[in-house]
């Protein structure tokens, strides 16, 4: 009798277990698109969301990981009401003014104890309901990314923009040369194949499996090159994209894919070519970038003279990119903005009234978009620096100093959000909220 009583509480627990299994993997749970919209299970998904690349690195296994710093930063943006962030899932080399510890600090060798970072960040968003979109690449040096691939396959140094020697045309012809080299492409997909098929050493989900992760997105702000050698490699940028794409798929075909595309600022402002990458079956939304300092719409300088100017600009790039969603009949995402302190200033004590503006500006046309239906429906500003704060008077970021969002090669404050900015936090807070509750 006690024998069958053991079996029979024996079976109802393996059952419980699966049922509990099978809850927490079920499709359900993943963010899936239908039209012009994201959703969850059936009901419509929108939010204001923010970029923290480096939340990988703040997890981490190494002697420059902050865990408990990470928590208060997760616990302080989900009382934001935010539960969307853009990360880093890839990190590659050692270059002056990259990002360290990287996760792939050789080629085709892995750092553990980064990888570690992303399974505990991940861990942490899906303990908060929070949502993930991880990078796998990056167009930029400041991650190693595409021009660190070209550079270990061809054996030549990196074109850094930001050593003297170098310029920025040299610099994009060489991370561009990263679609067309056979071999970084192995290595890359080498990458994509292990990230997919990982298994979290936290709580033992397979990547591929674990709803956390909203989308794998091909890279950062990935460009065709630039001038007339970018026109002649918009076919194999776009078979770029579509190849890997169908990869990517074909190991996950249950989380959403992105490109991580800029929009016609990062197609040499060709209207058929954003249109044709994101025109294929593997690619499950658009997504659009709007940098106005970047850009040279906005001169924090002379705010007066510039800052009107610069708004109707970028109302009318949102506008454009809403109009190419409505064309595909696909969501669109406003993954990266950005706006200076007064003054250029990057201390977090500097005020922010241009900025605030600016914010709310943008929050309230995405908002005002998703309510009417269109396919405008989140963004993901960038960028959060939270506790972190520049701490040398160059600003210049070195191994050690805390993350203030702002990557490596860039004044630290430039774009930060600190959470010492109150009023900025709350119309963060204010627009959340509204996009949360649509």
């Amino acid at each position: 009798m006690t024998f069958v009583i053991r079996k029979v509480l024996v079976r109802n627990v393996l059952f419980f277990n699966l049922v509990i299994v099978s809850l927490l993997f079920s499709k359900d749970n993943f963010v899936s698109v239908k039209g012009k919209n994201f959703y969850i299970g059936d009901e419509k998904y929108f939010y204001l969301g923010v970029n923290m690349w480096y939340g990988v690195n703040l997890g981490s296994e190494t002697e420059y990981g902050n865990r408990k710093r990470l928590l208060r930063e997760l616990d302080h943006l989900r009382s934001l009401g935010i539960n969307n962030l853009r990360i880093m899932g890839a990190s590659e080399g050692a270059q002056f003014n990259t990002v360290r510890p990287s996760i792939q600090p050789m080629l085709g060798q892995y750092d553990e104890n980064v990888l570690i970072g992303l399974d505990f960040l991940l861990d942490e968003m899906s303990r908060r309901n929070m949502y993930a979109v991880i990078f796998l690449n990056n167009y930029w040096v400041w991650s190693g990314g595409m021009s660190q691939y070209v550079s270990w396959i061809t054996d030549k140094p990196v074109p850094n923009p930001f050593k003297e020697e170098y310029s920025w045309d040299e610099f994009m012809e060489f991370s561009a040369r990263f679609y067309s080299i056979d071999e970084a492409q192995k290595y890359y997909r080498n990458y994509i194949e292990m990230l997919l098929n990982r298994k979290n050493t936290i709580n033992g989900k397979l990547y591929r499996e674990d709803p956390t992760i909203m989308a794998w997105q091909l890279a950062n702000e990935p460009r065709p090159r630039k001038g007339k050698f970018g026109l002649k490699n918009f076919e194999i940028f776009k078979q770029w994209i579509f190849e890997t794409a169908a990869y990517i798929k074909s190991i996950d075909p249950d989380h959403l894919v992105s490109i991580g595309n800029e929009g016609l600022a990062g197609c040499m402002e060709s209207e058929e070519l954003y249109l044709d990458i994101h025109n294929s079956k593997d690619i499950d939304y658009m997504t659009f970038h709007l940098w106005v300092l970047n850009w040279g719409w906005f001169d924090p300088q002379n705010p007066e003279a510039t800052y009107f100017e610069a708004e109707e600009k970028a109302v009318k790039y949102i506008q454009q990119h809403i109009d190419y969603a409505e064309q595909l009949g696909k969501p669109t995402v406003l993954e990266e903005f950005g706006f200076p302190r007064d003054g250029h200033s990057y201390s977090p004590f500097a005020s922010t009234v241009y900025r605030n503006h600016y914010y709310q500006m943008v929050f309230e046309t995405i908002y005002q978009n998703s309510i009417q239906g269109g396919p405008l429906v989140a963004s993901n500003f960038w960028i959060w620096a939270g506790e972190g704060k520049p701490i040398s008077e160059d600003h210049i970021w070195r191994l050690g100093d805390p993350y203030t969002g702002d990557p490596p090669q860039e004044p630290q404050g430039r774009n930060s959000i600190f959470n010492t900015d109150s009023t900025t936090l709350g119309i963060i807070k204010e627009y959340s909220n509204k996009m949360n509750n649509i």
